[in-house]
């Protein structure tokens, strides 16, 4: 049996009992008996065009579904090269190529057509469809008959014709005959056009800025970043070339906004900042802290972390900063994996417990930051008494380790990826073309410093634009009191994932004094378009979405000049060479999925990480043949933007469907008793997976029955049916990693 046909078969079955349409009214649309369609179902014999035409018609879907199982997702136009197109069975021998598959809301299906010859004798199938046909003769000859009229074409010999008439041909005068076909719709939605402008953006006011010591730019004529080039010396530190610079160019600038949970503020400008890290230099290196050595930070978001994480980059030392949410067997894995030789952490709550019981017996140099207890030094008594005088050591380089962060581990336990000192210098287009910064602005990004997110939005890009960071050290995240900051703190740019977000609009946003924010920028997990179009309702701000990794700065985004499309990560970074790859390695098409791909090697490019620390086997599993592999796949339309699909291994297939969690979740999250969702594949023995949806409902909201069967019927209205979620459960919270991220694994098992 075809295992083409099968595939078909089983793709239109699955479609056909989730619409629950009856066995004889397919038959009867198609004018068959109930065992030839049944047949077809089952793959046993060829699927014509006409057959699979009325069938996508009769499930309002695009044929393209039938066939490959994907969707089409090009909205403007689809170029399709010679040799190219989608293979269709439409007549026995006859080879169809569907030339525009990936265009979504087609008024016109195109082939490239070569009848066989099959002799003089042979008998001309006729089939119908509502419409009408256009062929173009481009070799060979062509017999072709419409109702009871024979016509003879040449090459260069063209007809339309009403395809609601029977008609049929072959190739004619001993060759085979290849021309160019035409179905236009009897009837069917025009397609909506897409226009895609490029926002003006003026020529950065100055270009004196710290960051243009180290980057080499090239805009287009309305300003917009078109590449840019990294430059910097051999031993270059941030911490010397960025914030001592900072501090002798304009010391009182203000570089941190400090609130503490009751709205206490302290501010500390350039020159304070780059004192008070020598100070803790001097402080660290005294307890004996030295080059290479691990230090881990444990610090929320203290205003100390300012001073000390420079600190630890003036010794050369390798921060590794940490969420304070870790537990005692946390800790134990990361102390051992990382070798850890000092922790410098902060003392509220049970975070100095939970190390010590992590720790148990082995050696390690302690430090408590906003406390004090026995066997810890204390940071804030005792780092002012050094002297503010710190001499750059000799020998530092540029490629030596500057950090090590714990990746999220949503399928396992957490890798440890390495960056290098040039790391900060991959965040200029971070902060300069994405979150948009300017000199003396405020940006906001909500993190804590435990996850390398503060370090692009709380630090490194925004202090070489010469921009200030508000942070916010609060306990609990409360919507409202988030919104009152925006007014309080004059802040001009914001980022936030979109779980925060989602809180900010179930609070409320007209709360919120929007008037000074220039931009809003969003990351973290796929942005849902639902939540885009209320933030721009109450913000007139378009967000701004973003990707990138652990392992990465920014490597896709919608940057400055360019009009968003909600739901799309934007363009990549002119930083990165980026593609999307087949799993052979081969650039897909657009329209197509692949995986995001970067085309680099170890120490090439600034921003990337230079390996997973002590495990060879995992960088080269991920970063080989001059390609780092994201493992995140997305396709791309016709203006080279990407949309986000999902993991590599989260893609569901069902029934010969390849569905995207992403896609089904964008459209539950329109509910608006919906507060969060994860879809993932579960087996089944049918259809070896099927879709299920793990939904944590508003407040107030009982889950039911009939709310599962709401949900189930309003995905099936509003993406392709066969995307719709067999099975619900309502939870009262998903499982997610400490970062935040949803954990699928743990779902799938469930």
């Amino acid at each position: 049996m075809d295992n083409q046909l099968k595939l078909i078969g089983d793709r239109i079955r699955e479609i056909r009992t989730v619409l629950e349409i009856p066995v004889s009214e397919m038959a009867s649309l198609l004018g068959i008996s109930e065992s030839d369609y049944l047949a077809h179902e089952e793959g046993k014999v060829d699927h014509s065009f006409s057959f699979l035409y009325k069938c996508a018609e009769r499930f309002q879907v695009d044929i393209r579904n039938l066939v490959t199982g994907e969707s089409p997702k090009l909205s403007f136009y689809a170029l399709t090269r010679k040799d190219g197109g989608m293979p269709i069975r439409r007549r026995h021998h006859f080879e169809y190529l569907h030339l525009a598959s990936r265009l979504k809301h087609r008024q016109a299906e195109t082939f490239l057509v070569t009848a066989p010859w099959e002799g003089e004798n042979q008998k001309i199938a006729l089939s119908t469809h509502s419409g009408q046909e256009f062929d173009y003769i481009l070799e060979g000859e062509l017999k072709i008959q419409l109702d009871d009229k024979i016509e003879y074409m040449h090459a260069g010999d063209s007809i339309l014709y009403d395809s609601g008439h029977p008609h049929g041909m072959i190739a004619w005068g001993g060759k085979p005959c290849k021309f160019l076909a035409i179905v236009l719709r009897g009837d069917g939605e025009a397609p909506t056009p897409v226009e895609t402008k490029e926002l003006s953006a003026p020529k950065p006011a100055r270009t004196d800025l710290i960051y243009h010591r180290f980057a080499d730019e090239t805009l287009d004529e309305n300003g917009n970043l078109k590449s840019i080039r990294i430059r910097y010396p051999e031993n270059f530190n941030f911490a010397y070339d960025v914030l001592d610079e900072l501090a002798k160019k304009s010391p009182d600038a203000t570089a941190l906004i400090w609130l503490d949970h009751h709205h206490n503020r302290r501010d500390f400008n350039f020159a304070q900042i780059s004192e008070a890290s020598k100070r803790a230099a001097n402080y660290l290196s005294l307890l004996g802290i030295k080059r290479g050595d691990r230090v881990m930070l444990v610090l929320k978001r203290h205003y100390q972390y300012w001073f000390i994480l420079p600190a630890l980059h003036r010794i050369g030392a390798v921060a590794v900063p940490v969420s304070n949410l870790l537990t005692e067997k946390d800790y134990t894995y990361r102390f051992e994996r990382a070798g850890i030789r000092a922790v410098i952490a902060s003392g509220t709550g049970t975070i100095a417990e939970a190390i010590e019981a992590g720790a148990g017996d082995r050696p390690l140099l302690k430090v408590i930051v906003n406390g004090q207890r026995q066997g810890w030094h204390d940071f804030d008594g005792e780092f002012e008494r050094c002297s503010a005088k710190f001499e750059r050591p000799a020998g530092q380089k540029a490629s030596d380790p500057l950090l090590m962060s714990f990746s999220s581990g949503t399928t396992g336990y957490p890798k440890i990826v390495t960056h290098s000192y040039t790391y900060p210098l991959g965040h200029i287009v971070t902060a300069r073309w994405w979150h948009n910064v300017v000199p003396g602005g405020v940006h906001l990004t909500i993190s804590d410093t435990g996850w390398l997110k503060s370090l692009w939005g709380k630090i490194y890009g925004q202090w070489l634009c010469e921009c200030a960071v508000l942070v916010y050290d609060f306990d609990r995240f409360e919507g409202e009191d988030i919104m009152t900051l925006f007014r309080e703190c004059g802040i001009t740019t914001f980022c936030a994932p979109p779980t925060m977000y989602r809180f900010l609009i179930r609070d409320d946003l007209s709360h919120a004094d929007f008037s000074g924010l220039r931009n809003a920028c969003i990351a973290g997990e796929a942005l849902n378009p639902e939540v885009f179009q209320q933030f721009y309702k109450a913000s007139k701000l378009k967000m701004m979405e973003g990707f990138g990794q652990s392992e990465t700065t920014l490597v896709i985004g919608n940057l400055v000049g360019m009009t968003p499309k909600p739901g799309s990560m934007g363009r990549p970074s002119p930083l990165y060479d980026v593609d999307l790859l087949d799993p052979e390695g081969n650039p897909v098409k657009n329209g197509e999925v692949g995986e995001i791909c970067i085309r680099s090697n170890p120490g090439e490019t600034c921003g990337m990480f230079i390996g997973y620390y002590n495990d060879p086997d995992a960088t080269a599993a991920a970063w080989h043949d001059g390609i780092y592999h994201t493992g995140d796949t997305a396709w791309r339309d016709e203006d080279g933007y990407y949309w986000y699909v999902g993991r590599c291994d989260d893609l569901i297939k069902s029934s010969g469907y390849r569905i995207g969690p992403f896609e089904v979740e964008s459209v539950i999250m329109e509910l608006p008793y919906v507060l969060e969702c994860a879809v993932v594949g579960v087996p089944d023995p049918t259809r070896g997976q099927v879709v299920k949806a793990f939904i944590v409902l508003t407040k107030g909201t009982e889950g039911s029955d009939a709310l599962k069967e709401e949900v189930q019927k309003y995905v099936k209205a509003h993406t392709a049916p066969y995307k719709y979620p067999r099975q619900v459960e309502f939870v009262d919270a998903l499982p997610k990693t400490v970062s935040g991220k949803i954990r699928r694994t743990e779902l799938r098992k469930r």
